[in-house]
């Protein structure tokens, strides 16, 4: 249940535990100081308990780890050092957020509380404090990276000289890429279906009520939700990120021992017991159960589908007009049935474009089928949104097939190199000069160091 998707999904990989390991340029494990970044120290620990973190977030670490790791950390002294100057604030509240959504993606992945806290090495509030620190460093470096590269514009004439300057192995290979429309319609689930499910919940809620039954325990067994494996506690959020008639509902709560009553949903039916609420953040457990379609049901929603697709062939209508006037999918009949990538990690974010990897695994089924301008049978999939089943027809707008990334087709992404390329010369230009400007001293073991990217060592005394 996550960002008004009620979906109990992983936000960001783990992270690791944090203890000192016996190991780096001396056997010795005792604290000290290895790095000076103008006032600011850095301690033999930070080294060790970045690196474990790295390791266990499976980043690229490019060399000597041990050269490697304390670079990092002195970048970010010297972009934290700016953010002071520049009077960089974060908002509390949004790092708040962040953290809970963190700590609870975690709790989801380990199983409980006391799980996290054994395998991090440290009590939740501890771990609430380093990763608060963590993430509001984070967010200060980034500001004040965008500030130094705010001033960067790029012209076509630019991003076209610097295309043909590439080198044949530094022109990316761009997949095959793909514009699909889809039709869909929600097959009928009768009354009595309905409320039978309404009925169970009711069942549930009334046990929990009475003591006879642990909440937990009843999600465990018969959530539908992957919430439901984690005892159906969501974790903390802010009343924007739930569904509305569920935040209505849950935060109407006030005894954690009791349970709601029935809350509709697009998901389907829920039940919502309280766990804690903290202003407009709060958490909560619950049971979702959605009503079953019968598979008659599903056939009849098939049946008439491809009746639909059948006069899409005839002519009768074009698909465009049944996806505007015909189809249920709220994200597409007003676009004319056309997909929109919503995939933040994908250069193709918020465009028609999609890799076929970027598709839901039924769509880019039938998608591998068809050629430009063709109509897929009906098939039944999972809904984006409710994972509720449904049935669709899509059509192949427009495939571009694997190549060579090219300027004048693929202009956005040799745009996107060149200005990334841009970046960090300016921010290494910039880096450069505050070495230049900053005390710096290398305890001796540390400075040996081949594999560094900036030369901290220039003009400085070892």
């Amino acid at each position: 249940m996550r960002l008004k998707h009620l979906i109990y999904a992983a936000m960001l990989a783990a992270t690791a535990a944090a203890g000192v390991r016996a190991a780096g340029p001396e056997a010795n494990t005792a604290e000290e100081v290895v790095w000076m970044i103008g006032d600011q120290p850095i301690w033999r620990s930070e080294v060790e308990e970045t690196y474990q973190q790295m390791k266990q977030e499976k980043v690229a670490i490019k060399g000597d780890p041990y050269c490697f790791v304390p670079e990092q950390i002195a970048l970010e002294r010297l972009y934290l050092h700016q953010a002071d100057l520049d009077t960089v604030e974060v908002n509390p509240s949004v790092i708040a957020a962040e953290v809970d959504s963190r700590i609870n993606e975690w709790i989801g992945q380990i199983g409980s509380r006391e799980r996290l806290e054994e395998y991090m090495h440290k009590s939740l509030p501890q771990l609430r404090e380093f990763l608060t620190e963590t993430m509001t460093n984070n967010y200060r470096v980034t500001q004040v990276q965008q500030a130094l590269t705010s001033k960067l514009k790029v012209t076509p004439s630019q991003v076209r000289r610097y295309y043909e300057k590439l080198s044949a192995d530094s022109i990316p290979y761009v997949p095959t890429q793909v514009e699909v429309q889809i039709v869909t319609l929600t097959p009928y689930i009768p009354r009595e279906t309905i409320e039978d499910v309404k009925d169970r919940l009711r069942g549930f809620a009334d046990r929990v009520n009475a003591g006879t039954a642990e909440f937990s325990t009843l999600a465990i067994m018969y959530g539908e939700d992957d919430s439901s494996n984690f005892g159906g506690e969501i974790g903390m959020v802010a009343r924007a990120e739930l569904a509305p008639e569920y935040a209505a509902v849950a935060f109407s709560l006030n005894d954690p021992k009791k349970a709601s009553k029935v809350v509709e949903t697009e998901y389907g039916f829920h039940i919502i017991q309280l766990i804690e609420k903290r202003g407009d953040r709060i958490n909560t457990r619950h049971i979702l159960m959605r009503p079953k379609v019968a598979e008659k049901d599903l056939q009849d929603a098939r049946m008439r589908l491809d009746s639909i697709r059948a006069d899409i062939l005839d002519e009768k209508f074009s698909f465009e007009d049944a996806a505007t006037v015909l189809s249920q999918d709220k994200d597409t009949r007003n676009n004319r049935g056309l997909m929109t990538n919503q995939d933040r990690r994908s250069n193709n974010y918020n465009t028609s474009l999609f890799k076929m990897s970027e598709l839901p695994s039924e769509i880019a089924r039938e998608v591998s089928h068809l050629q430009p301008g063709q109509v897929s049978k009906a098939f039944v999939m999972k809904d984006l949104h409710s994972a509720k089943d449904i049935v669709a027809i899509v059509k192949l707008k427009n495939r571009i097939d694997a190549h060579r990334a090219d300027a004048a087709n693929d202009y956005q992404l040799i745009k996107a190199m060149y200005e990334n390329r841009e970046r960090e010369r300016i921010l290494a230009d910039w880096i450069n000069k505050k070495i230049a400007e900053t005390y710096i001293r290398i305890e001796p073991g540390w400075s040996d160091c081949p594999d560094w990217r900036y030369n901290w060592l220039k003009n400085k005394s070892k």
